[in-house]
């Protein structure tokens, strides 16, 4: 038995049957490192120990949701929500299907997209625009899972294609590591292979709109009450908020540091005083109690890669999935993505997924006969394959923060289920053709 997939396994069974996905992480390791052979001391050092590297990741994070409170209490994100009140109330609250959840479902798609390549704050906009409209979604029945879909699709389809921002990173990691394994390629080359995957992730978002999750859902009210219309904000404050986040954007580009751009955004709302000194230590602790859950899932998801490293199984997985192919080229483009979907799904981070399976994937699939180009194709929708649906992956954790504000909305069965079915079948329908044809 292959120690990865049967780690990967125990942790979504575990997950889906509604145990905490930090339990499922730990549970997991346990059961992947007896597989591999590590005694359980070994299997707990050798957890502990890779815990470490998913730090910087869960502070960055903790920063960054005390940002997005302390700029929700700046009045913006209100102005914004009371705007679409007065839009639904346009459109007549009974109306499901009218402008106002049009609007919304842009809205977010929009700072989605930015958040990646743009206006690189990844998450961060999550929790400082979603908890205040769920009043409107509410009272417009909108189904959460759909939010959560659209949100999805923002956070992973820009990386993957777009060449900027957080894409620029999975470009690079991408080129490197394939130049690594003995295939130099241009990062010029890898939007134009990656349009086509790209394009299955768009198939679902459709489908996820117009077919799944079209139709009403019934949510209650909690704590989630309706902004009056006459909200006023200074001048000042737009102004000075509008200057930190161009701030944070400023310093988190060239450094590649979400703690630094954070930090530099919540320094100019205090030092310019749009927000009271006296409010600091109140505002970051609110804002990094709300993100806590996904930095614990992340660093959980450090020290469960480490023992899926550790027992050797990843190698594994790989060499005999690919002495089973035989010479039979779509069998092997096929089972490629299919190990990459299990690292992922495991891991929960395509950016680590490219340097695990890139020494191996790229003389395999030379051996085969595939051309660079597609070699690309197999390998960035491999890594790809996973983030969204993973119940570790910041990609489907970011929505669910903000959509289950007020506790009505479930991490597997309400982000994670719906994102994995919309987006990584088609994905590997769409990539695995795309390396045939281009092949």
């Amino acid at each position: 038995m292959n120690a990865v997939i049967i780690a990967v396994l125990a942790m979504l069974i575990l997950s889906l049957l509604r145990v905490n996905v930090v339990l499922a992480l730990v549970a997991g390791s346990v059961i992947g490192g007896f597989v591999g052979g590590l005694s359980f001391e070994e299997t707990i050092a050798t957890f502990t120990g890779g815990l470490g590297a998913g730090a910087t990741i869960a502070l960055s994070y903790a920063l960054l949701g005390g940002f997005a409170v302390a700029i929700s209490k700046t009045g913006m994100p209100q102005l914004l929500v009371s705007a679409m009140l007065r839009l639904m109330k346009k459109e007549g609250e009974g109306n499901q299907s009218g402008l106002g959840k049009v609007l919304i479902v842009l809205i977010l798609l929009t700072m989605a997209l930015f958040s990646q390549n743009l206006i690189p704050i990844h998450i961060a906009f999550i929790p400082l625009l979603v908890p205040p409209i769920l009043h409107v979604l509410n009272v417009m029945k909108v189904d959460r899972r759909l939010i959560a879909c659209v949100l999805t699709f923002g956070l992973t389809a820009p990386y993957i294609l777009l060449p900027y921002g957080y894409g620029f990173i999975f470009h690079e990691i991408l080129a490197a590591q394939m130049n690594a394994a003995g295939l130099a390629i241009d990062l010029t080359d890898i939007p134009k292979a990656m349009a086509w995957p790209v394009l299955g992730l768009f198939v679902g978002l459709l489908i996820a709109i117009f077919i799944s999750y079209r139709k009403p859902r019934d949510y209650e009210d909690r704590g989630t009450a309706e902004l009056g219309e006459s909200l006023m904000v200074e001048k000042k404050k737009i102004f000075f908020t509008v200057a930190s986040l161009l701030g944070t954007i400023a310093v988190q580009v060239p450094t590649q540091s979400m703690i630094a751009g954070a930090v530099t955004g919540i320094a100019i709302l205090y030092v310019t005083g749009v927000l009271k000194w006296k409010e600091a230590d109140s505002l970051l602790n609110e804002g990094m109690r709300m993100m806590a859950f996904v930095g614990f899932v992340m660093i959980a998801a450090n020290g469960f890669a480490s023992v899926l490293k550790k027992t050797g199984h990843i190698l594994t997985l790989v060499e005999s999935s690919s002495a089973l192919l035989g010479d039979h080229k779509g069998m092997a483009a096929f089972v490629m993505l299919l190990v990459g979907l299990v690292v992922t799904m495991g891991i929960g981070s395509s950016f680590a997924t490219i340097p695990i399976i890139a020494s191996i994937f790229v003389p395999l699939s030379i051996a085969f006969g595939f051309s660079p180009m597609a070699i690309i194709v197999l390998i960035g929708t491999a890594a790809a394959l996973g983030d969204a649906g993973s119940p570790a992956s910041d990609s489907t954790l970011g929505p669910t923060a903000g959509l289950n504000a007020d506790g009505q909305h479930n991490h597997i069965w309400d982000t994670c289920v719906p994102t994995f079915l919309h987006y990584n079948i088609p994905l590997i329908v769409f990539g695995w053709v795309t390396a045939m044809i281009i092949g």
